[in-house]
């Protein structure tokens, strides 16, 4: 089990840890519901170490970012942030990722924790133009400071204006008296707020700084088990149950980060998927009668046929009901549209509805 530079921080503030993604992890600390308000309502801090990141460097490095991911990467500048995925050759997703262009010639790739190895891999496979890559997810740290008060808790400790700073934008400087510290205007919460990539060394004393930065706002540590309520109320997905090897980004409803302005891994594939149309699609969904959808769950219709799956599902701590995605059948997919999960071999009545949940 890999521990992150924070673990025994974690351990020291009684947090429950869990194994997650090969990594010793805090779920919980005083509880799912009353960290997800916190962040939701004020201000939290995540340990995201766990995360990879790899360095693309040289002549060459954008020409194979285009290749491998879905988006265009061309219409990245300096300081700019592109969510992105792997497509693979089979139709499915690889991973999704974040693409950070450094400059011109230098890319930072953020990757899913599980995934690591077998991104770098992929990403190699096609590095055919001698592209420098540097694989530095065990040297790095993440911490993602999520909440409206984000931006107020951090103010004290870098001269980056972070109220001003743009979504999916960031700026490399000086933070807690550290150089060289990313400050990305990103996250996974919808909540706002900033990710922090640093050497695994400045661990101890960038979260003590940021603690006491933050505590008039009472700042508190949050676990991933509201991280996970927290992005599925913004419908964002969860690699390994909403997308994986088998989903299509175009099922996925990630056409958005798919540009066929140009070629990439099995882009003429997925481009004749959209246009002869999905014969299932990811949604989400309300619970109208009691229960709890969960991954894998069957979704079947009023005379009990199976049209689909749930992928993820939660009791939504701030909309105080059940709510779930899944791949549904074409024609089960439109708005309003009554179904039911399969729950404990009872047919519990849902409804579709539009993404986000939580407006």
């Amino acid at each position: 089990m890999n521990n992150t530079a924070l673990t025994d921080k974690h351990i020291s503030l009684g947090a429950k840890m869990v194994p997650f993604a090969g990594y010793n992890m805090p779920v919980q600390y005083e509880g799912i519901n009353a960290e997800h308000a916190v962040v939701r309502n004020g201000v939290g801090v995540f340990d995201v170490s766990h995360m990879g990141e790899f360095i693309l460097k040289g002549e060459n490095a954008l020409d194979l970012i285009q290749r491998v991911t879905s988006n265009d990467a061309s219409k990245l500048y300096d300081g700019k942030v592109q969510y992105s995925c792997l497509p693979n050759e089979d139709g499915g997703i690889v991973d999704d990722l974040l693409v950070y262009r450094i400059d011109e010639k230098t890319y930072m790739l953020v990757v899913n924790a599980s995934n690591i190895e077998k991104d770098w891999n992929w990403i190699q496979k096609y590095n055919d133009k001698d592209v420098e890559m540097h694989n530095i997810s065990d040297q790095t740290s993440l911490l993602a400071i999520q909440g409206p008060k984000a931006a107020e808790a951090l103010q004290s400790l870098t001269e980056v204006d972070l109220a001003s700073m743009e979504y999916y934008n960031f700026v490399k400087g000086r933070f807690a008296g550290i150089d060289n510290v990313v400050i990305s205007a990103t996250g996974y919460t919808g909540a706002g707020g900033f990710e922090i990539y640093f050497e695994n060394e400045h661990a101890d004393q960038i979260w003590d700084a940021i603690f006491k930065a933050g505590e008039s706002l009472n700042i508190k540590p949050i676990g991933l088990g509201a991280r996970d309520t927290l992005r599925l109320e913004m419908g964002f997905c969860l690699y390994g149950n909403d997308i994986d090897d088998t989903t299509s980004p175009i099922e996925a409803g990630l056409g958005w980060i798919t540009k066929f302005t140009k070629k990439f891994t099995n882009s003429e594939a997925l481009l004749a998927q959209k246009e002869a149309g999905i014969t299932r699609k990811l949604v989400g969904f309300e619970m109208i009668d009691r229960g709890i959808p969960r991954h894998d769950y069957e979704i079947v219709d009023a005379e009990g046929n199976v049209i689909g799956k749930v992928t993820s599902g939660t009791q939504a701590p701030s909309l105080q009901k059940a709510i779930g995605m899944g791949y549904l059948n074409k024609g089960f997919d439109k708005e309003g549209t009554e179904i039911f999960i399969n729950i404990r071999n009872s047919k519990i009545k849902a409804k579709v509805v539009k993404f986000p949940f939580y407006k």
